[in-house]
């Protein structure tokens, strides 16, 4: 059996690939969606989004606008992309200024780092 190249299996299944890469972070921060305020831990993030850990469970589907806050960024607007097992992942709103917070963050404060748990 011949293997498939990625770009063969990708067109087939019509995958989206990541279109920036992650970065590792430690930040605390919290998502609000409507009035439900969840605190957490970013785990990574990206031009695009963010991924929390969520310290409690957050019922918003995919697709649900929320608003994360944190306080070395500031208040990112976004969409919830998928929540599983009490993690959240948040695409920014292009329309918003998230993208330039994210950018300055990445240019004055982020430090590379390592996990140092995994699950």
């Amino acid at each position: 059996m011949q293997p498939f190249s990625k770009s063969l299996v990708q067109g087939n299944l019509k995958i989206k690939s990541r279109g920036s890469p992650r970065h590792y972070a430690r930040l605390t921060g919290q998502v609000r969606y409507f009035t439900k305020l969840a605190a957490g831990r970013v785990v990574n993030i990206s031009a695009r989004g963010i991924a929390l850990d969520l310290q409690s469970p957050l019922y918003a589907a995919a697709g649900s606008k929320v608003r994360v806050e944190c306080d070395d960024i500031g208040l990112l607007d976004g969409f919830v992309r998928w929540a599983h097992n009490g993690r959240i992942g948040i695409e920014f709103d292009r329309s918003s200024n998230a993208s330039a917070k994210v950018a300055s963050y990445f240019r004055f404060f982020h430090k590379d780092i390592k996990p140092v748990l995994k699950r």
